[in-house]
């Protein structure tokens, strides 16, 4: 399933500078220099008191790091993380198949008229998508479709 993940030095002290500032383990951390910023992967469950009353935690981290951070929840469910990562309010099914090449795709369905804040500014969104599905469970493709809306007729 999960391949070992490797961490640097400066990633393990950002990992313990993140469980001193909020509470929570984070069970990994990719910097992500291209978009600037910083994803720390917390235990399901824990999200909440990673953030903090307010934000109040993810607001000193950002103070302390000096760029931004973001926080996706871990779940052992491919297609749950997904839905955690990409914002559950708004996914509406995550299927996961494999290609007859032998490698793994996700594809993420959303409303039609929220396809753009799922995708994020400049597809930074899908872009961590596909970073920590490759990451965590070798998914080498992430899709985000919406379905057609249906003909309207007045």
């Amino acid at each position: 399933m999960t391949q070992a993940i490797k961490l640097t030095t400066d990633q393990m002290r950002m990992m313990s500078l993140f469980q001193n500032v909020t509470g929570a383990t984070a069970r990994d951390c990719i910097e992500d220099e291209k978009q600037d910023r910083i994803i720390f992967v917390v235990n399901s469950g824990k999200m909440g008191l990673a953030i903090g009353k307010g934000g109040v935690h993810i607001k000193s981290l950002q103070n302390i790091l000096k760029t931004n951070v973001e926080l996706v929840e871990f779940d052992d469910d491919p297609a749950k993380f997904l839905t955690n990562l990409l914002n559950s309010k708004l996914v509406t099914e995550v299927k996961i198949s494999t290609r007859p090449d032998g490698s793994k795709q996700a594809i993420v369905m959303v409303d039609p008229r929220k396809k753009g804040i799922v995708v994020g500014r400049e597809g930074r969104n899908a872009q961590k998508a596909r970073l920590l599905a490759k990451r965590y469970f070798n998914i080498t493709n992430v899709l985000i479709n919406s379905p057609e809306r249906a003909t309207l007729e007045m």
